[in-house]
């Protein structure tokens, strides 16, 4: 009976451990989920402007403005045509002359990428330089980028303050004019007379956006005599009366051989 309740405790003593033990553990962690993510969506990029698409050739005169007006996203071009009246002098030439022209004429998002107030700060004559200088007075189609000859001239004169050269790879045409470095991404129009292309940015001109040089100093004129210094006598040559004495010695001598001939005559 002794035996069997020592067993018995013996049984609850380890019981009593076991549980102890098992109370004593701290509970497993739960598994830490990671927050959710919202992602992340990439900046918008500026839409690129698509080429507008070829304006068909229409009976009647040709007016510039309108075509523009037709393909659509020229509106600050449009404008600025009408501002200078280039738009008169263009529809001019080509219904009464069979002279050719091409137009680069910058998109609204080629004139959005300058900063406000650009247009306006210029003056009339430079506005109407600007207009010029995206104007040549001759009819160069897609195909004779290829072969045109720089620099090359347009409305707005020739020489190193309004150059402009075109150059190709491949069907790539780019334009250049020291301060601009455009490409064209379109044809707008095309006829006999007139092609219309659409370029990325507005054309600068060296003229326009950089100091001009200095007038040159005006040459000295020749031929007029310097003024006297106040005060200061200019130096004269003594006069010549030698001539002036000669024909009264002639006189006075002629005069005395008539007097001395009288006297002879009268005493003879």
């Amino acid at each position: 009976m002794g035996q069997q309740s020592l067993s018995l405790l013996f049984s609850l003593i380890l019981f009593f451990l076991h549980c102890t033990k098992t109370l004593g553990q701290s509970p497993a962690a739960a598994p830490v989920m990671p927050p959710p993510t919202t992602p992340v969506k990439a900046p918008p990029t500026a839409p690129s402007q698509a080429p507008s698409a070829q304006v068909a050739t229409s009976p009647g005169p040709v007016d510039v403005i309108k075509i523009l007006q037709k393909a659509g996203h020229f509106t600050v071009f449009v404008r600025l045509m009408q501002a200078t009246t280039e738009d008169t002098e263009l529809n001019k030439e080509l219904n009464k002359t069979n002279n050719g022209i091409t137009i680069f004429a910058p998109s609204d998002n080629a004139f959005s990428s300058l900063k406000a107030g650009f247009l306006n700060a210029l003056s009339d004559e430079d506005k109407t330089e600007l207009v010029k200088f995206h104007v040549l007075p001759a009819l160069v189609s897609s195909s004779q980028f290829q072969t045109v000859s720089n620099p090359v001239r347009t409305q707005a004169g020739t020489g190193p303050r309004v150059t402009l050269n075109v150059t190709t790879t491949g069907n790539f045409v780019n334009i250049t004019t020291g301060l601009t470095n455009a490409s064209i991404s379109g044809t707008v129009y095309t006829d006999s007379q007139l092609a219309i292309y659409q370029i990325d940015k507005v054309l600068f001109p060296l003229d326009i956006f950089t100091p001009k040089p200095p007038a040159p100093a005006p040459a000295p004129e020749l031929g007029k005599p310097r003024k006297a210094a106040p005060g200061v006598e200019s130096p004269t040559a003594p006069k010549d009366t030698s001539g002036a004495l000669t024909p009264l010695v002639l006189h006075n001598n002629a005069l005395l051989l008539a007097v001395s001939c009288m006297v002879a005559a009268i005493f003879s």
